[in-house]
């Protein structure tokens, strides 16, 4: 191994501010090239006790002149201060999920309906990649150097973790342009992972420390790009992937390979074996040969991704709101292995449903320990006869959740008697009782076990968002009686919970300061929080526009309730019922009263000079561009209302793609149809022809 480049015996000391700029700026282009060697290309120069030593000159540079120090340094890696929170960031451009089957059949209709798409004659080829198992990245990059690292999210935003990503040795801090020029902007597409060589080295750690090990490669990943301490994230052995071109201006490619070749170019590390082929066909024979050295890899896949490689073609089938239609997901069967349950126990979540779950003997599938699997409900266990002592075939379905598929019988083994459902909830001794095939604990708000996951719940992202109030936190809350009602959250003090495992005084603070911050919020996002049944995020931000205040929800009636869009009469009578229970409604007086502001949605302009005013539509079929949610905000900003049946009153139905029943019954009855474009422009004419418009351009407006 060789000494390659300059030999920089300097003394730090003896430079002078001149000197030292160039000896860093050679240092960052020298250190740049030797980690891609190492961590890229797998082609080390120098030593690593050579390398360390040129990193030891550099950080001693930037320590005496300060000045010198940039994002792009290489002394980045090692990780920086603690972030106080975690910020949420738009995307360049949206990250698309894939859609996805284990069906070759599946395969090759999505070939065929490419084929019938794009016409005769069409040069179809398509590039092939294997589906990493990791957590995704967008990584950004400005004039070559790394700007901005954001967790794929929902899709069209997602958490800033620029600082974490620069600790992964695999990114670039700054492009390579040895051998192509670094573009204006590029947004790239990666797979941040954990070899399974580094997670069981990782496991065997934590387990040597008395700590709990994590269940997956994939969680561990996941957990270290969203750590607050950087310094933790640098801790792992993790490496990141890139694989698709998001966005890019300064330079133009026709095809995804030359994406893939640009990307090699700029010293991103890639995934194996992409290829790109002709035929559905060879498709399936990439993926059977992946399959069959699946369990020989020292990382998690669960299948292969397809896609066109003509970018042009790409443009001309487009997408739906979720995913491509010029790519999709060949998943491989859900591994499958033999273990034995050794108990069935009860766990109580946060609607106070009881679930069954099998205790497991450890049994490796896939990579991955898993010991326990939810059983779902007492007609599941029955249905498959599953009892305590039972040889079980189980499979992790996706890859990631574990499944007991069914009950192996074994040549003298012996059985217990039947599972049976406990009369009283294991976490508070309440009496239980059923609702169809489920188990339910009456004991909303006063059950350990459910106050639990309300309080995971009250806090997470799309609810309060409290910074910190995760579900360790909310166990040891609990645990401790430190919250014993969810109101019992904002009486929290620092001090209380600087004794608390994982807790100092600045993180204590931390918390308290998040949970009191949450004091003023979204009305829907506190209606959401509350976990009422039937209320996920739509509803409670259709509640919270309805009736603008928490105190009116409670009171409205039947009536009232069903006259809000989406709400029929068994989401009523859920709704009424949570608000009429005595406890309940002690709690949430508590609760409303920790409280200083709870902000209802900005009014909505009525567009009742409207030609559209009044006029109901059905949406049926996925629309080649507008989301669901947009296309019905385009109906009600003209007045329109939008149902989810068709009948004879019905005056529009939209049809997209896959359209199903409603469709056939729109035609029997004589309705109108219109597809998107007729769609988009029906709602144009209407707008321009109000005198009383919106404020907002409704064709604009960004999906809330």
């Amino acid at each position: 191994m060789s000494s390659s480049g300059p030999p920089f015996d300097i003394d730090a000391d003896a430079l002078s501010a001149d000197e030292a700029g160039a000896t860093v700026r050679a240092l960052h282009n020298d250190l740049h090239r030797h980690a891609r060697l190492y961590y890229v290309e797998a082609a080390p120069e120098i030593s690593d006790a050579e390398y360390d030593r040129r990193f030891r000159l550099l950080q001693a540079l930037e320590e005496r002149f300060p000045d010198l120090a940039s994002d792009d340094s290489p002394t980045q890696r090692v990780g920086a201060e603690p972030a106080d929170s975690l910020e949420t960031v738009q995307h360049v451009v949206p990250m698309l999920s894939l859609d996805s089957s284990e069906d070759p059949e599946a395969l090759r209709k999505f070939d065929e309906r490419l084929r019938k798409a794009l016409g005769e004659g069409a040069d179809i080829r398509y590039i092939l990649e294997p589906k990493l198992d990791g957590a995704s990245i967008e990584l950004v990059y400005e004039d070559g150097v790394l700007v901005r690292a954001v967790t794929r999210g929902n899709g069209r935003a997602g958490e800033d973790v620029t600082a974490n990503l620069r600790t992964v040795p695999s990114v670039p801090l700054r492009l390579n342009e040895e051998v192509r020029p670094s573009p204006r902007l590029l947004a790239v597409r990666g797979e941040v992972m954990m070899l399974i060589s580094a997670f069981e080295r990782f496991n065997a750690g934590l387990v040597a420390d008395g700590k709990e090990p994590y269940a997956s490669p994939r969680n561990s990943a996941a957990g270290a790009i969203r750590q607050l301490d950087s310094r933790l994230t640098a801790e792992r052995e993790l490496i990141c992937l890139a694989y698709d071109v998001l966005a890019v201006e300064g330079t133009e490619f026709e095809h995804d390979r030359d994406g893939v070749a640009a990307l090699r170019d700029w010293g991103f590390a890639l995934p194996e074996r992409i290829e790109v082929v002709d035929t559905a066909d060879e498709v399936i024979a990439y993926h059977a040969r992946f399959a069959a050295d699946r369990d020989d890899l020292d990382y998690e896949i669960d299948g292969i991704v397809v896609k066109l490689d003509d970018l042009d073609m790409r443009g001309e089938v487009g997408s739906t709101s979720h995913h491509p239609r010029w790519a999709m997901a060949l998943k491989f069967e859900p591994r499958k292995e033999v273990t034995k349950i050794e108990q069935i126990a009860i766990s109580v979540g946060r609607t106070g449903i009881l679930t069954p779950v099998a205790l497991m003997r450890p049994v490796e599938v896939g990579g991955v320990t898993v010991s326990r699997a939810s059983l779902h409900n007492r007609e599941e266990v029955a249905r498959k006869d599953i009892r305590d002592g039972d040889t079980v075939r189980i499979q992790r379905a996706g890859d990631v959740i574990p499944q007991v598929v069914e009950r192996i019988e074994v040549e003298g083994e012996g059985r217990s008697r039947p599972f049976v459902m406990p009369t009283h909830c294991p976490s508070c001794g309440t009496e239980v009782y059923e609702d169809g095939p489920r188990t339910v604990c009456p004991n909303t708000f006063g059950c350990p076990a459910q106050l639990t996951g309300r309080l995971v719940h009250f806090g997470a992202r799309n609810a309060l968002d409290i910074e910190g109030l995760g579900e360790e936190t909310a166990v040891l809350l609990v645990d401790r009686d430190l919250v014993t009602e969810l109101a019992g959250l904002f009486d929290l003090e620092a001090e209380q919970l600087m004794d608390l495992p994982g807790f100092a005084e600045k993180s204590a603070t931390a918390l308290v300061a998040a949970v009191d911050r949450r004091r003023s919020t979204e009305l829907a996002r506190f209606l959401h929080g509350l976990g009422i049944p039937e209320v996920g995020q739509t509803v409670a931000r259709d509640l919270a526009r309805h009736f603008r205040t928490f105190e009116a929800i409670r009171a409205a009636d039947d009536e009232a309730l069903t006259a809000v869009h989406g709400i029929g009469e068994r989401m009523s009578e859920a709704i009424r019922g949570f608000f009429a229970n005595e406890r309940v409604a002690a709690q949430l007086d508590a609760v409303a009263s920790q409280m200083r502001e709870l902000v209802p949605p900005p009014e909505q302009k009525a567009a009742t000079d409207s030609p559209l005013s009044g006029k109901k539509f059905v949406f049926t079929g996925g629309l080649p561009t507008l989301a669901r949610s947009e296309a019905k905000k385009l109906a009600e900003s003209v007045g329109a209302k939008v149902t989810g049946s068709v009948s004879k009153a019905t005056d529009y139905v939209v049809v997209g793609e896959d359209p199903g029943s409603k469709y056939d019954k729109a035609v029997d009855l004589g309705l109108e149809i219109l597809d998107e474009d007729g769609f988009v422009a029906l709602m144009k004419e209407a707008a321009e022809a109000e005198t009383d418009a919106p404020e907002a351009d409704p064709f604009t407006a960004e999906e809330d």
